[in-house]
C-alpha cells in the first residue's frame, strides 16, 4: 500500500535555521511568534487527503467530505478567517451622491475622466490591464490609449468590500493608528473638521487623493485645478466644491445626503465620504461559497475547492490572506517583476520602492499591501503592477518565486509595457519576504488553490452592470461600457 502524500508545499531544510530572524510584520499581526510558524511548517503529512480518501472525495463520499469540510472549518478558525459581515446600512441619498460623484467626470481637471474610468463595472471594478491610463487619453479598459503613451504606475485595485480594508492604496499611505488619527499624504490639510464628517472610517478618505493627482485626474494644464500648487491640496478640493456648487442638482443632492446642513459650509470630505458610502453600499459581496460553507454547508464546495482550502490553511498562504477579507492588511515583498513608469526610485527613477515610501523603511522596500481575495477571480491582471493575467499563474509564482522572478514571461504585457521591466531582480529577492524563501509546491496544488479561489466569489459581483448611473448631475457624459 502507498504511503500517506507528503504535504506538497515544503521547505528547505536550511529555512527552518533562518526562521529565527525573520523580520516579518505579520508574524506579530497574525501569530505572535516563530515558534507557532514552525509548527505550520512542521505538519509535512497529508492525512486527510491520502489516496484512498481522495478517491472518495472524488466519487462524492459524504463520509469523506464530512470529514475534509470538519478539518478545513477547524483550520480556518485557527487563522481567525470568518464570514464577512455586512456593513452598517447606508442612507440612499447618501449613496445617490457617492454614485454621481463617482462617476462624473466633473472631479477630473479637464472634465475628461471619472473616479469609475479606471475602476469599470465591466471589468469587475478594474480595466483590464496591468497599468491604467489616467487623464487625457480616450477609450476605456484595454483599448484606452493616451497620445504620449503616459501610464499610471500602479495597477488599479478593485473596489469590492473596500469597508473591511484599514491601509488603502498599494503602499498604504492612507491608514488610521491604533488611536483612530488618520496619516495621509495630506498632512495638515486635512483637518479635523473635514475629519468629524467621515461615517466610514479610513474609506471616507479615498475619494480626497486621486483627484490631487495630475496623471490620474488634475492633468498639468488646462484647467483651473491644474494651475495650483502641489503644496496646497486644500485649494484644490475647495476649486471641486465650486464646481459642483455651480450645478444645481449637485447642491440639492449635497443637502438631501446631509440633512440640516448647507451646501455652502461644505467641503470635499463631504463629497469623498458620499463616494465611500456608495462603495459600502453597493460593493459589498458576502455571499460567495464559501460564505455559505462557513455557514454549514458542506456541499458548498467542490471537492477540489475543499482540498485547495485545506492546503490553504495549511501553508503561508493564509498567514498574510487571513480575516474575513482574506488580508493581514499588512505589507510583503512577494517577487513580483517590476514595470511601467515608476515612482521615481531608484537611480533612473523608474522604480517603485513600496511600503518603503511611506514609511522609509528599507527593509520595506518592494513591499505592497496584502491582496485580499473576496472575488480575485473576476480582478485580473494581478499585482501591483499588474504583471500576471492568469490567477493561476500568479499562484504558481510563489512556488519558488526567485526563480519565476528570473524567467519572468515578458510577452504576457501589452507590447508598451515589455520593454519597461527593470533588471532589479537582486534588489527584489534581497527584500523578499522569509515566509516565501524555499516554498515549493506542484502544480496540483495550485490546480486546487485556484479553484479554491473560485469559490470566494459572490455570483452577485459578476454582474455589475446595475452599478453606474444613467446620467450626471453635470450633464458628462457617463463612460462605463467596454
Amino acid at each position: 500500500m502507498q504511503g500517506p502524500e507528503i504535504y506538497p508545499i515544503q521547505l528547505t531544510s536550511s529555512d527552518s535555521r533562518r526562521k529565527v530572524g525573520m523580520r516579518s510584520n505579520c508574524l506579530r499581526a497574525v501569530l505572535g511568534a516563530s515558534a507557532v510558524l514552525l509548527g505550520i511548517f512542521g505538519c509535512e503529512r497529508d492525512e486527510v487527503t491520502g489516496p484512498e480518501i481522495k478517491a472518495s472525495l472524488a466519487g462524492g463520499d459524504p463520509g469523506s467530505i464530512a470529514a475534509l469540510a470538519a478539518e478545513v472549518r477547524q483550520l480556518t478558525a485557527g487563522r481567525g478567517i470568518t464570514r464577512l459581515p455586512s456593513p452598517a446600512p447606508v442612507r440612499p441619498a447618501l449613496v445617490r451622491l457617492g454614485q454621481a460623484l463617482a462617476f462624473d467626470k466633473v472631479l477630473s481637471g479637464n472634465r475628461d475622466i471619472s473616479c469609475m474610468s479606471c475602476h469599470l463595472p465591466a471589468f469587475a471594478t478594474g480595466d483590464g490591464r496591468s497599468l491604467s491610463v489616467g487623464q487625457g487619453a480616450d477609450g476605456l479598459g484595454p483599448a484606452r490609449l493616451h497620445p504620449d503613451g503616459v501610464f499610471i504606475p500602479r495597477n488599479a485595485p478593485p473596489l469590492f468590500n473596500l469597508f473591511a480594508l484599514q491601509p488603502l492604496f498599494w503602499d498604504g499611505r492612507v491608514f488610521q493608528d491604533a488611536t483612530g488619527a488618520f496619516h495621509t499624504p495630506a498632512g495638515g490639510a486635512l483637518t479635523s473638521s473635514m475629519i468629524s464628517v467621515f461615517e466610514f472610517g479610513t474609506l471616507s478618505a479615498l475619494g480626497l487623493f486621486p483627484v490631487l493627482s495630475r496623471s490620474e485626474m488634475r492633468a498639468d494644464a488646462g484647467n483651473e485645478l491644474a494651475a495650483i500648487s502641489d503644496d496646497h491640496p486644500e485649494q484644490v478640493w475647495s476649486a471641486l466644491m465650486k464646481r459642483l456648487g455651480d450645478i444645481r442638482e449637485y447642491r440639492r443632492m449635497f443637502q438631501d445626503a446631509y440633512p440640516g446642513q448647507k451646501f455652502e459650509n461644505m467641503t470635499f470630505a463631504h463629497a469623498s465620504n458620499a463616494i465611500a458610502g456608495f462603495f459600502t453600499a453597493r460593493l459589498a459581496f458576502n455571499n460567495s461559497p464559501w460564505d455559505r460553507f462557513l455557514a454549514g454547508n458542506d456541499r458548498a464546495l467542490t471537492a477540489t475547492q475543499l482540498q485547495g482550502a485545506r492546503r490553504f490553511m495549511r501553508a503561508p498562504c493564509s498567514i498574510c490572506h487571513n480575516g474575513p477579507a482574506f488580508t493581514d492588511n499588512l505589507f510583503h515583498n512577494v517577487a513580483v517583476a517590476q514595470l511601467g513608469p515608476g515612482q521615481g526610485d531608484g537611480l533612473n527613477g523608474l522604480d517603485d520602492f513600496g511600503r518603503m515610501r511611506v514609511t522609509g523603511n528599507p527593509a520595506e522596500r518592494y513591499a505592497f499591501r496584502t491582496t485580499p481575495l473576496r472575488n480575485v477571480e473576476l480582478t485580473a491582471p494581478y499585482g501591483h503592477d499588474g504583471a500576471f493575467f492568469s490567477l493561476r499563474d500568479f499562484i504558481d509564482h510563489y512556488s519558488e518565486s526567485d526563480i519565476k522572478l528570473r524567467d519572468f514571461n515578458i510577452a504576457q504585457l501589452e507590447p508598451a509595457l515589455q520593454g519597461t521591466v527593470l533588471p532589479t531582480l537582486n534588489e527584489i529577492l534581497a527584500t523578499r519576504d522569509p515566509l516565501l524563501t524555499g516554498v515549493v509546491f506542484p502544480p496540483q496544488a495550485a490546480d486546487e488553490l485556484t479553484e479554491f479561489m473560485k469559490a470566494l466569489t459572490d455570483p452577485a459581483a459578476r454582474n455589475l452592470s446595475g452599478l453606474a448611473p444613467g446620467r450626471v448631475p453635470s450633464g458628462l457624459p457617463v463612460s462605463v461600457r467596454r
